[in-house]
Protein backbone atom coordinates (compact mmCIF):
# COMPACT_ATOMS: atom_id res chain seq x y z
CA UNK A 1 0.00 0.00 0.00
CA UNK A 2 0.89 3.43 -1.12
CA UNK A 3 -0.23 6.31 1.06
CA UNK A 4 -0.36 9.60 -0.39
CA UNK A 5 -0.06 12.59 2.25
CA UNK A 6 -1.22 16.68 1.19
CA UNK A 7 0.32 19.65 3.55
CA UNK A 8 -1.73 22.61 3.00
CA UNK A 9 -1.60 26.13 5.12
CA UNK A 10 -5.06 25.04 6.46
CA UNK A 11 -5.58 20.99 6.46
CA UNK A 12 -3.40 18.28 5.96
CA UNK A 13 -5.11 15.18 3.86
CA UNK A 14 -4.23 11.68 3.46
CA UNK A 15 -5.04 8.69 1.73
CA UNK A 16 -4.02 5.36 0.25
CA UNK A 17 -4.20 5.16 -3.70
CA UNK A 18 -4.81 2.64 -5.83
CA UNK A 19 -2.09 3.45 -8.97
CA UNK A 20 -3.93 1.46 -11.61
CA UNK A 21 -6.90 3.49 -11.49
CA UNK A 22 -5.48 6.84 -10.40
CA UNK A 23 -7.97 7.08 -7.30
CA UNK A 24 -7.94 6.48 -3.87
CA UNK A 25 -8.42 3.03 -2.34
CA UNK A 26 -10.27 4.23 0.80
CA UNK A 27 -11.55 7.00 1.94
CA UNK A 28 -9.41 10.04 2.62
CA UNK A 29 -8.23 11.28 6.26
CA UNK A 30 -7.66 14.95 6.96
CA UNK A 31 -6.93 17.38 9.84
CA UNK A 32 -6.19 20.49 10.89
CA UNK A 33 -2.72 21.92 9.87
CA UNK A 34 -1.37 23.25 13.18
CA UNK A 35 -1.10 26.63 13.77
CA UNK A 36 1.55 27.96 13.69
CA UNK A 37 2.35 25.19 10.75
CA UNK A 38 6.15 24.68 12.89
CA UNK A 39 8.18 21.79 11.38
CA UNK A 40 8.06 19.43 14.63
CA UNK A 41 4.14 20.06 15.06
CA UNK A 42 3.56 19.47 10.99
CA UNK A 43 5.37 16.21 11.07
CA UNK A 44 3.68 15.31 14.70
CA UNK A 45 0.41 15.74 12.53
CA UNK A 46 1.51 13.62 9.38
CA UNK A 47 2.37 10.98 11.62
CA UNK A 48 -1.36 10.87 12.95
CA UNK A 49 -2.63 11.10 10.26
CA UNK A 50 -0.74 8.31 7.96
CA UNK A 51 -1.49 6.22 11.35
CA UNK A 52 -5.16 5.71 10.43
CA UNK A 53 -4.67 3.80 7.52
CA UNK A 54 -1.87 1.15 9.01
CA UNK A 55 1.69 0.11 7.51
CA UNK A 56 2.30 1.51 4.50
CA UNK A 57 4.97 0.11 2.03
CA UNK A 58 5.82 4.29 0.76
CA UNK A 59 4.71 7.33 1.94
CA UNK A 60 4.73 10.61 -1.04
CA UNK A 61 4.37 14.20 0.65
CA UNK A 62 3.32 17.19 -0.62
CA UNK A 63 4.56 20.89 0.68
CA UNK A 64 3.27 24.01 -0.79
CA UNK A 65 6.88 25.56 -1.57
CA UNK A 66 9.90 24.48 -2.92
CA UNK A 67 11.48 21.49 -2.47
CA UNK A 68 14.87 20.38 -3.49
CA UNK A 69 16.28 16.90 -2.97
CA UNK A 70 14.09 16.61 -0.07
CA UNK A 71 15.08 19.82 1.72
CA UNK A 72 12.24 22.44 1.58
CA UNK A 73 13.66 26.21 0.37
CA UNK A 74 10.52 28.45 0.52
CA UNK A 75 7.70 27.93 2.64
CA UNK A 76 5.55 31.15 2.03
CA UNK A 77 2.18 29.90 4.16
CA UNK A 78 3.74 27.51 6.42
CA UNK A 79 6.10 28.76 9.49
CA UNK A 80 9.36 30.21 8.94
CA UNK A 81 11.34 27.28 11.00
CA UNK A 82 10.74 25.35 7.67
CA UNK A 83 13.07 26.81 5.39
CA UNK A 84 16.23 24.76 4.74
CA UNK A 85 14.78 21.76 6.74
CA UNK A 86 15.40 18.61 5.70
CA UNK A 87 11.90 17.43 4.97
CA UNK A 88 12.33 14.38 3.37
CA UNK A 89 14.83 13.25 6.08
CA UNK A 90 12.38 14.18 8.96
CA UNK A 91 9.08 12.16 7.73
CA UNK A 92 11.11 9.14 6.84
CA UNK A 93 12.33 9.45 10.53
CA UNK A 94 9.21 10.15 12.03
CA UNK A 95 7.33 7.54 10.01
CA UNK A 96 9.63 5.03 9.62
CA UNK A 97 9.19 4.47 6.01
CA UNK A 98 10.68 5.31 2.77
CA UNK A 99 8.86 9.01 1.77
CA UNK A 100 9.61 11.31 -0.86
CA UNK A 101 8.39 14.91 -0.33
CA UNK A 102 7.80 16.95 -3.58
CA UNK A 103 6.13 20.33 -4.52
CA UNK A 104 1.87 20.41 -3.84
CA UNK A 105 1.30 21.70 -7.25
CA UNK A 106 3.89 19.16 -9.01
CA UNK A 107 2.05 16.59 -7.19
CA UNK A 108 -1.07 17.76 -8.35
CA UNK A 109 -0.42 18.10 -11.56
CA UNK A 110 2.02 14.82 -11.94
CA UNK A 111 -1.64 13.00 -11.26
CA UNK A 112 -3.22 15.40 -13.69
CA UNK A 113 -0.94 14.50 -16.59
CA UNK A 114 -1.23 10.73 -15.87
CA UNK A 115 -4.50 10.09 -15.06
CA UNK A 116 -6.74 13.38 -15.76
CA UNK A 117 -7.61 16.40 -18.33
CA UNK A 118 -3.71 16.52 -19.22
CA UNK A 119 -3.27 12.85 -19.62
CA UNK A 120 -1.63 12.55 -23.39
CA UNK A 121 -1.25 16.29 -23.85
CA UNK A 122 2.32 16.95 -25.80
CA UNK A 123 3.76 20.70 -26.08
CA UNK A 124 3.49 22.81 -23.10
CA UNK A 125 1.26 22.56 -20.32
CA UNK A 126 0.50 24.54 -17.18
CA UNK A 127 -1.17 23.29 -14.61
CA UNK A 128 -2.48 26.19 -11.99
CA UNK A 129 -3.64 25.03 -8.50
CA UNK A 130 -6.07 28.44 -6.84
CA UNK A 131 -6.49 28.26 -3.19
CA UNK A 132 -4.49 29.70 -0.22
CA UNK A 133 -1.73 30.90 -2.67
CA UNK A 134 -1.49 30.10 -5.96
CA UNK A 135 0.65 26.76 -6.81
CA UNK A 136 1.87 25.90 -10.35
CA UNK A 137 3.46 23.01 -12.42
CA UNK A 138 4.69 23.24 -15.99
CA UNK A 139 4.80 20.24 -18.23
CA UNK A 140 6.83 20.36 -21.90
CA UNK A 141 6.03 17.38 -23.54
CA UNK A 142 4.79 15.20 -20.60
CA UNK A 143 8.24 16.02 -18.44
CA UNK A 144 8.11 18.47 -15.46
CA UNK A 145 9.87 21.39 -15.01
CA UNK A 146 9.97 21.26 -10.92
CA UNK A 147 9.43 24.08 -8.09
CA UNK A 148 7.74 26.75 -10.43
CA UNK A 149 6.33 28.54 -8.22
CA UNK A 150 4.65 31.30 -10.76
CA UNK A 151 2.27 31.97 -7.81
CA UNK A 152 4.86 34.66 -6.85
CA UNK A 153 5.18 36.34 -10.15
CA UNK A 154 5.05 39.85 -9.56
CA UNK A 155 1.74 41.41 -10.47
CA UNK A 156 -0.30 44.37 -9.81
CA UNK A 157 2.42 45.91 -7.65
CA UNK A 158 3.12 42.19 -5.50
CA UNK A 159 2.58 38.80 -5.82
CA UNK A 160 0.00 37.34 -8.05
CA UNK A 161 -1.55 35.08 -5.72
CA UNK A 162 -2.29 38.22 -3.69
CA UNK A 163 -3.98 39.54 -6.48
CA UNK A 164 -5.96 35.77 -8.44
CA UNK A 165 -6.02 33.35 -5.47
CA UNK A 166 -9.04 32.21 -4.22
CA UNK A 167 -8.18 33.44 -0.88
CA UNK A 168 -7.94 36.65 -2.33
CA UNK A 169 -11.64 35.92 -3.58
CA UNK A 170 -12.62 35.76 -0.23
CA UNK A 171 -10.70 38.43 1.49
CA UNK A 172 -12.20 40.98 -1.20
CA UNK A 173 -15.03 39.79 -1.25
CA UNK A 174 -15.60 39.46 -4.53
CA UNK A 175 -18.04 38.04 -6.95
CA UNK A 176 -17.08 34.94 -9.30
CA UNK A 177 -16.80 36.85 -12.38
CA UNK A 178 -14.67 39.93 -10.60
CA UNK A 179 -13.05 36.94 -9.65
CA UNK A 180 -12.54 35.68 -13.14
CA UNK A 181 -11.03 39.09 -14.69
CA UNK A 182 -8.32 38.66 -12.32
CA UNK A 183 -7.56 35.39 -13.04
CA UNK A 184 -7.67 36.41 -16.79
CA UNK A 185 -5.39 38.89 -16.33
CA UNK A 186 -2.70 36.27 -14.47
CA UNK A 187 -3.17 33.79 -17.04
CA UNK A 188 -2.98 36.23 -20.16
CA UNK A 189 0.56 37.29 -18.29
CA UNK A 190 1.72 33.43 -18.44
CA UNK A 191 0.77 33.35 -22.08
CA UNK A 192 2.98 36.36 -22.53
CA UNK A 193 6.40 34.87 -20.90
CA UNK A 194 5.50 30.82 -22.27
CA UNK A 195 3.18 30.63 -24.68
CA UNK A 196 1.51 27.52 -23.74
CA UNK A 197 -0.54 25.27 -25.62
CA UNK A 198 -3.20 24.27 -22.37
CA UNK A 199 -3.74 25.57 -19.06
CA UNK A 200 -5.35 23.24 -16.28
CA UNK A 201 -7.11 24.88 -13.67
CA UNK A 202 -6.72 22.48 -10.31
CA UNK A 203 -7.24 23.28 -6.23
CA UNK A 204 -10.23 23.24 -4.58
CA UNK A 205 -11.94 26.36 -6.70
CA UNK A 206 -11.80 23.62 -9.24
CA UNK A 207 -15.44 22.10 -8.56
CA UNK A 208 -16.48 25.64 -9.35
CA UNK A 209 -15.13 26.24 -12.45
CA UNK A 210 -18.50 26.80 -13.82
CA UNK A 211 -18.96 29.46 -11.74
CA UNK A 212 -15.54 31.41 -13.49
CA UNK A 213 -14.20 29.52 -16.52
CA UNK A 214 -16.94 30.88 -18.80
CA UNK A 215 -15.69 34.17 -17.88
CA UNK A 216 -11.92 34.22 -18.95
CA UNK A 217 -11.29 34.94 -22.23
CA UNK A 218 -7.66 33.68 -23.56
CA UNK A 219 -5.95 32.46 -26.48
CA UNK A 220 -4.67 29.69 -25.09
CA UNK A 221 -7.24 26.43 -24.01
CA UNK A 222 -8.00 25.99 -20.78
CA UNK A 223 -9.71 23.34 -18.63
CA UNK A 224 -10.59 22.39 -15.27
CA UNK A 225 -8.66 19.63 -13.25
CA UNK A 226 -10.56 16.33 -13.52
CA UNK A 227 -8.67 15.22 -10.40
CA UNK A 228 -9.77 18.42 -8.67
CA UNK A 229 -8.96 18.40 -4.73
CA UNK A 230 -7.33 14.41 -4.62
CA UNK A 231 -4.92 15.36 -7.34
CA UNK A 232 -2.41 16.27 -4.92
CA UNK A 233 -2.59 13.38 -2.79
CA UNK A 234 -2.85 10.80 -6.09
CA UNK A 235 0.55 12.49 -7.44
CA UNK A 236 2.36 11.95 -4.01
CA UNK A 237 1.65 8.64 -4.37
CA UNK A 238 3.22 8.04 -7.74
CA UNK A 239 6.01 9.96 -6.98
CA UNK A 240 6.74 7.66 -4.21
CA UNK A 241 6.25 4.83 -6.42
CA UNK A 242 8.42 5.77 -8.84
CA UNK A 243 11.67 6.44 -6.60
CA UNK A 244 13.47 3.70 -4.98
CA UNK A 245 14.20 4.55 -1.16
CA UNK A 246 15.94 3.07 1.21
CA UNK A 247 14.39 2.94 4.74
CA UNK A 248 15.90 5.12 7.30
Amino acid sequence: MIVGIDIGGSGIKAAPVDLDKGAFAADRHRVETPQPATVDDVVAAAVTTAAVFGDAERIGITFPGVVQHGVVRTAANMHSSWIDAPAERLFAEALGRPVVVLNDADAAGVAEMTYGAGRDHRGVVIMLTFGTGIGSAVFVDGRLLPNTEFGHLHLRGGDAEDYASDRARQVHDLDWDKWAHRVQTYLRHLEGLLNPDLFLVGGGVSKKADRFLPHIEIRTPIAPATLRNDAGIIGAALAASRIPLAVP
